[in-house]
């Protein structure tokens, strides 16, 4: 599917978001080996996300849907029958491998091409160190994988790469496991399976940079509300700095500081915003975002600590320097290259097609902005990121833009196109 765009003439009003992608995740797997039933509202209806409720559906646990929530009666997985298809989600299969790889019986997890290149080897090791038997294609490098259930132990680990998927599925491997576990983290990374496991009655702290928890616990059913998916906001937010007078609230969203980031970045750009009406919901902050054009945006220097919290935002920081005064310049950022797309390649080599300088670099980007920018025919090189990133360089591109293979948004955002008419944009689809 193509998406038509042209530069829109305003941007205004009150919206509110799906659920946050990684929160429902994890709410999903959390409810299947939880005791009792798990009620959850306002989840992501990406796919992504409707993948990890399938595989949990194949591994004999009862799900109810509707549009307004999920009810999952927790219980002891059975083998399936078939390979459990992860598809396009890489958060399904890492988190999902930590809890079969307690589980006794045998199970196979693979995806589609894209996944089948994502790097397994960071969760292979730490789950063999715990008693696993796991493989993996390639020399244990990339999916399908095999695992045989066997049990498990607690391990001290200390993380080599920065990631949320890699600490979840030890998190999720140790739940079931004999021992403690404690997990060093580099950076920080967004700590939203910490914050369930603790909302569901499990143990576990945090004491400096190192995640604590015991094994062999049992977890308590809970009604889980979602808020509005922080990462997805963040093109909304981004999309009022790009369009003169531009102005809106967005409702009800995750302001969890390890997902914040981007506002940060924001702040040092010189954009302006005001949160509203904070609270906590199901143990992550809640609030509504203002956000207002703000002029001379200013470019700035990502550093490698600041990544972790800004992964998935790093394609539209790239927008913002287009139009920023100055250099914008983005490092430490090498785990782009390993996403659905390699997405340091895939955002410079589509904007130099809209004529922005910028230059790629082995672990990230330089955008010197002030370049006018002119629509063209442009490729989402198949990653829902890159897709709605290019929809927003649209927004500041003259004539109109026309971005091939737009339909991978609904790996995580469905409801990205019809949110922003919301706002007052137009689109055309071929």
């Amino acid at each position: 599917m193509k998406v038509i765009v042209e530069k829109p003439k305003k941007i205004n009003g009150i919206i509110e978001l799906p659920g946050d992608k990684s929160i429902t995740h994890r709410a999903f797997l959390f409810g299947s080996i939880a005791r009792g039933k798990t009620v959850i509202y306002n989840y992501s209806k990406g796919k992504d996300c409707m993948t990890t409720l399938k595989c949990i559906e194949n591994l004999g646990i009862k799900v109810e849907r509707n549009e307004e929530r999920i009810i999952i009666e927790g219980n002891e997985y059975r083998e399936p029958e078939d390979v459990l298809n992860c598809e396009n989600s890489g958060t399904t299969i890492r988190l999902l491998s930590g809890i079969l790889a307690s589980k006794p019986f045998y199970s196979v997890l693979t995806g589609d091409s894209s996944l089948r290149q994502r790097p397994m080897d960071r969760i292979i090791k730490p789950l063999r160190e715990m008693g696993a038997e796991i493989y993996g294609r390639s020399n244990d490098k990339y999916p399908p994988l095999t695992i045989k259930g066997k049990k498990l132990k607690g391990i001290n680990f200390k993380m080599e790469i920065p990631s949320a998927q890699v600490k979840s599925c030890i998190i999720f491997a140790t739940i079931f496991a004999d021992g403690k576990t404690e997990i060093e983290e580099i950076y920080q990374t967004r700590d939203h399976t910490e914050r369930l496991l603790k909302f569901l009655d499990g143990n576990i702290r945090k004491e400096g940079t190192k995640i604590i928890l015991e094994g062999n616990q049992v977890l308590k059913g809970k009604e889980i509300y979602i808020p509005g998916d922080f990462s997805s906001a963040s093109y909304f937010i981004a999309s009022t700095f790009l369009i003169p007078g531009a102005s809106i609230i967005i409702k009800k969203v995750g302001l969890n500081p390890t997902r914040t980031g981007f506002l940060n970045v924001i702040e040092r750009m010189g954009g302006k915003f005001k949160i509203l009406n904070q609270m906590e919901i199901s143990n992550e902050p809640v609030g509504d975002l203002k956000v207002e054009y703000t002029e001379n945006l200013k470019g700035v220097e990502i550093l490698p600590s600041e990544v972790p919290n800004i992964i998935d935002e790093i394609p539209i920081i790239a927008i913002l320097g287009c139009i920023a005064k100055g250099k914008t310049v983005v490092s430490g950022a090498k785990e782009l290259r390993v996403k659905e797309s390699d997405r340091i390649k895939s955002i410079t080599t589509e904007l130099k097609k809209l004529g922005a300088d910028i230059e790629e670099k082995e672990d990230g980007f330089i955008v010197k902005g002030g370049k006018k920018l002119k629509g063209t025919n442009v490729n989402s090189w198949n990653d829902h990121r890159i897709a709605m990133a290019l929809t927003l360089a649209s927004f500041i591109a003259e004539e109109k833009t026309i971005i091939e293979n737009s339909e991978c948004v609904d790996i995580s955002f469905p409801e990205f196109f019809d949110k922003f008419r919301e706002l007052g944009v137009n689109f055309k689809f071929s």
